[in-house]
Formats: C-alpha cells, structure tokens, sequence
C-alpha cells in the first residue's frame, strides 16, 4: 500500500518537472506565445493549489480510498488526453484537470498513510520514505523531461499513463476500505467560498507578475478573494457541520508546521527558477545540462531521507526542522558570498546545493510529522491538505513577489542582475530559522 502511495507522489513531483522542460517544445509545434505557455505550468498550479484544502476535507468526509481512486483514475485520464491533442487551450484545460486530480491525490494520500502506520517511529518510518519519492519524483523529471523532449514533447504527457493505471490497479486491491462519516459534509456554502476563495487566490498570484500588482484586475480579483475566505470563516464559525474545524488552526506545532513549510519550499523553488533562467538565458546552458547540475540536492534528499525517519524518532520534530532550517540557510548565504559575478560550479553550486539538498531532506518528513502528530484520524486528511496547500500557495506567493523583484532589474548579463531575489530567497529561509529557533530558546530558558 505504501508502495502504491509512493508511486503516485513520485507521478506529481515528476510530472511537474517534465513540463517545466518540454515547454520550449510544446510552443514550437503547437505556436503557443510564451504567456500561453505559462498556462501550462499556472493552470496546474491554480487547479492544485486552489483545491488542496477541500481535496483533504472531502477525503475525510467521504473515503479515503474511493477519493484516492477517482482521482486518480482523472489523473492518468488527463494525461493520455494531454499527449495526444493538437490544440493550446485543451492541453492547458488538461493541465488544470490533472492540478484537480492531484488536489486530491496528494493530501488523501498523506492521510492513508498517517492513518494506517500509529504515530511513532513507524509512522515516521514511511513519512521519510514517502518523501525519498516526492523527492526522486521531480528531479528524476528534469533528467527524464530532457530525453523525452528530444523525441517529443508528446511523451512527458504520455509516460506517466501506464504508471497511474498501474497504481490505480494496485491501489483498488491494496488500499483499505474505510466509511465516509455521518456527520459533515452539509456545509454547501462553506465548500463554495472556499473553492472560489483558493482558486480565486491562486489566479491573482500566479498572473499578478505579468499583469503588475497594481494593475485593476489583479486588486479587484485579490479583494474578492480576500472577501470569500472571509465569508467562509464566518460561514465555518457558524455552521453546524463546518467542513473544516477551525480549532485546528490554534495548535501552535501545526500552524509552525505550515510556516516552516511556507519557507522551505517557497525559497528552494524560487531559487531553483532563480538558477535555471541564469543557467540557460545567461550561460547558455541545455535544458540537460541544466538539469544535472541542479540534481545533487535531489539525490541528497534520496539518499538522507531513509534515515530521517529514526532521527525524528530519536530527536524529535522541532530539533530536525530546525537542523533543516540552519543547512538550508547555511546554502543561500553560502551561494551568496561565494558567487560573485559568475560562480563556478565546483566551488559555490555545487556546495549550495548540496546544503539546500540537506535542508529539504531532513525537513520536509519533519514537517509532515509535526502538522499530523496528535491530530484525530477524522480530521488527517484536513491537515495534511492544510500543510500541502501553505506549501503551494506559499511557494506561488513567494516566487511571484521573486520574480516582481527580478522584473525591476537590467537585462541580465550576469548573476549581479538576480542579487535583489537571491537576497529575498535567504531572507524567507532565514526567517524559517528564527521561527522554529525562538521556542526552543523558550523552551529551554
């Protein structure tokens, strides 16, 4: 059953970075302009990031296993669907129906898992083998989406087919059968200003770099939004079967959880999307080339992360992703002193990525951990979508506000053009340092 889980966070972390590879390509046959081709990556991220929350509570509500399934099963659908359409706007409605489908894949996953291993060393046994493949998922895309493209684009849509039936197969055999609740499930207009409210967020993110943060749309549709998550607290205060238990927002572990997953990955992505434009629009580098020398903190993550699972056992969460915190700011400030005008490799890429390779690994289990540990297993699923949606959002936030920054500047010609969001990116990671620092120098006073 782990197995099975595993294979499909390995699909959602390879899928992503498959596209992000095959994008110049799919443009080229298909002659979509470079803000349609953002589309691609955005209409995922909107439909994941937008339903994550609810994908968590519905699974709750109605059956772990028959929201994993169908799911699933829209997944594997979409992507056959992607691979063979010949049109920019249906592939970019496939790449929001599969954000759909992981919306609800990934937090229903999180949550079998945490339900069926006991809170403990076994649970914290498959959170870090669970992370080992989210992990080898995406970097095994950018290696994998190269190859691919250089026999067709067409393939990073259809090779995640066979593997998603597969787990869907395995999974209807596998995967426990569990009961969806009695109560719950009542709350219509909490489950519509919610869906609006995160999607509607989601969009004014992803498109405020372009449009401008100013510009009439992005405040209209950034109020609106503001104005339906709103509605449904109140909604959610005064409903007697409220689709998510705000209480649970009052639990300091967790909403330090959410915060510390907002900083790990809000500033690894960003830098990732800071390296990969110096890379290749600067020093001209292949998309293959770009990818391996990004890979070492993948394969730190792959090869750290079996062992995590005994060292949150032994130390606890808050000593790990605080371990995590200081690695991964040790990366940036490193990278940032090191690097100068043009970095080399061997002396200031390498080394950061290596660091940030083990601040990824030993956190990420750790905050999965942490967001779930003491939590009732009727409210798993709500918390593993609340802590996957502060990552997506969060991360989509701080990438856009990163590449505002960027916008501001010169035509690049060097790394000094990316210095103001670098500076950003190890501000965020020095802030999710101080935050898990400061209550363990309370606790200790």
């Amino acid at each position: 059953m782990l197995a099975v889980l595993c294979v499909v966070l390995f699909l959602d972390g390879m899928d992503v970075s498959m596209v992000g590879v095959a994008l110049p390509s799919i443009g080229a046959e298909l002659g979509m302009s470079a803000s349609s081709l953002q589309w691609l990556v955005n209409g995922y991220v909107l439909g994941y990031g937008g339903l994550l929350l609810l994908g968590g509570r519905t699974a709750d509500l109605f059956g772990r296993r028959r929201v994993f399934l169908i799911a699933l099963g829209a997944f594997a659908a979409a992507s056959l669907v992607g691979g063979l359409v010949d049109d920019g706007v249906l592939l970019v409605v496939t790449r929001f129906i599969k954000g759909l489908a992981a919306a609800f894949t990934a937090p229903t996953a999180m949550s079998i898992l945490t339900t069926t291993f006991p809170e403990g060393p076994a649970r914290n046994r498959a959170l870090s083998i669970f992370t080992v493949f989210g992990a080898s998922g995406y970097s095994s895309g950018l290696i994998i989406g190269g190859l691919l493209t250089s026999v067709g684009w067409r393939w990073t849509f259809l090779t995640p087919v066979p593997l998603a039936i597969g787990a869907l197969l395995f999974g209807i055999r596998l995967i426990p059968r569990d009961n969806a609740r009695a109560d719950g499930g009542h709350d219509v207009w909490g489950a519509v200003t919610l869906t609006t409210g995160m999607l509607l967020a989601v969009y004014t993110v992803v498109t405020a770099p372009e449009r401008g943060w100013l510009d009439p749309l992005t405040v209209v549709s950034a109020i609106v939004a503001v104005a339906l998550l709103v509605a449904f607290v109140l909604i959610e205060s005064r409903v007697a079967h409220p689709l998510i238990r705000l209480g649970i927002l009052r639990i300091g572990t967790v909403v330090r959880a959410n915060l510390s997953v907002v900083a790990l990955m809000g500033s690894y992505i960003s830098f990732q999307f800071i390296m990969t434009i110096y890379l290749q629009n600067v020093l001209g580098w292949a998309p293959l080339a770009m990818a391996f020398a990004l890979l070492p903190a993948g394969i730190v993550v792959v090869l750290g992360s079996p062992v995590v699972g005994r060292l949150i056992t032994r130390y606890g969460t808050a000593r790990l992703i605080l371990a995590s915190m200081v690695s991964l700011s040790l990366g940036y400030l490193w990278f940032l002193f090191t690097a100068g005008t043009t970095p080399s490799y061997l002396v200031s890429i390498l080394p950061a990525m290596l660091l940030l390779g083990g601040g990824f690994g030993f956190g990420f289990s750790a905050i999965m951990a942490q967001a779930t540990d003491g939590i009732d297993d009727a409210e798993q699923g709500l918390a593993a979508g609340l802590l996957q949606t502060s990552g997506q959002v969060g991360s989509a936030l701080i990438l856009a506000v990163v590449t505002a920054v960027l916008a501001g500047t010169a035509t690049p010609t060097d790394l000094s053009a990316f210095r103001p969001g670098l500076n950003l990116v190890t501000a965020v990671a020095v802030v999710g340092l101080l935050l898990n620092l400061v209550p363990l120098i309370r606790r200790r006073a």
